[in-house]
């Protein structure tokens, strides 16, 4: 239900040249204010603060649908704040998420690699037992890539005026790595939906290349990976709860591990129009790499997984019930 009434909006708001316009520095408030009108934000919030009281399997497909249509502002992280912060405190604007917070000996703070850090107005983070709301327009936003990415690090010279509360149950970098995980899934769909469509029509020798056996043992390769890491991502939203930090690892780590070879794969068959400009698959390929390596990549969080596996005896089997359960 949310879902559907999500890619209506997304379909007519956030076409491919949307989504240029927005990262070439156009006004974005337009479609942040529809989707904030439409109630999204408040999808976590219960229903007696007006919000929705949305499960966490509602939450999956809402967050997959960001990725495949590259939406290019922090809808998710904003619907997390909302559902982290006490009743009242989230601000109006566009709150995303830090990886981490660092403080320097003389007070000096940063958030290094902050998803769409960009635009944001306010950055929730992790500290010891708190969560802190720090507001961006103070901040020193320095862009960690090349071209039109919409991750930046922000860096306070002057510890700014911020708000301070206190750590909820749910686990906060679980929360986002499984976020990034279904944006990932998303993302990947549409890179592999492009690549089979454009196989295809695409026609060399007088027949399309998805006719020859090696673009078709390519094509099975990728949606191996995609349903692999669609799996692994949905099964952290497949509970009556946030999902755990084992869920939220092995989902990241799965969709991360598969984004090198599904958008390889896919500009493999593209060949040089996939990374032209006018060509959309650059929009979702560059958004791949980037979440890929948001609040940890695969290499972060397979260490996680594995000493989760290591820490007692539970036969393997046992671990992956319990995990997939949110038990562990």
């Amino acid at each position: 239900m949310f879902a559907d009434a999500l890619e209506a909006m997304l379909r007519d708001h956030a076409t491919p040249a949307d989504v240029r316009a927005i990262e070439a520095g156009g006004d974005f408030l337009p479609l942040w204010h529809r989707i904030v009108e439409a109630g999204f934000l408040q999808l976590l919030t219960p229903e007696e603060r007006g919000g929705a009281a949305a499960c966490p399997q509602d939450l999956f497909p809402v967050f997959e649908l960001l990725g495949r249509y590259a939406v290019p502002l922090p809808v998710g992280q904003s619907i997390a704040a909302q559902a982290f912060l006490p009743d009242g405190a989230a601000p109006a604007g566009l709150i995303t998420l830090a990886p981490a917070l660092r403080i320097a000996p003389d007070g000096r703070l940063s958030c290094p690699a902050v998803p769409f850090g960009t635009i944001a107005d306010f950055v929730l983070a992790e500290h010891d037992d708190s969560l802190w709301l720090l507001p961006c327009a103070s901040a020193l936003r320095l862009s960690v890539a090349q071209g039109r990415s919409q991750c930046a690090t922000l860096r306070w010279d002057k510890q700014p005026a911020f708000a301070r509360f206190a750590r909820p149950g749910a686990c906060f970098a679980a929360f986002a790595a499984a976020l990034h995980a279904a944006l990932l899934a998303g993302a990947m769909e549409r890179v592999f939906q492009m690549t089979l469509a454009y196989g295809n029509d695409r026609v060399q020798f007088g027949r399309s290349i998805g006719k020859f056996q090696a673009i078709q043992h390519q094509l099975a390769v990728m949606a191996e990976q995609l349903a692999s890491a669609r799996m692994a991502a949905q099964s952290a939203w497949a509970t009556a709860h946030a999902p755990t930090l084992l869920q939220g690892a092995i989902a990241k780590a799965r969709s991360s591990e598969a984004v090198p070879v599904i958008s390889a794969i896919a500009h493999s068959i593209h060949g040089a129009i996939g990374i032209t400009e006018e060509y959309d698959l650059q929009l979702f390929t560059r958004r791949l790499h980037e979440w890929r390596m948001a609040h940890g990549s695969e290499d972060y969080w397979h260490q996680v997984v594995g000493r989760e596996a290591l820490r007692g005896s539970m036969p393997a089997a046992a671990f992956v019930r319990t995990a997939a359960q949110g038990e562990r």
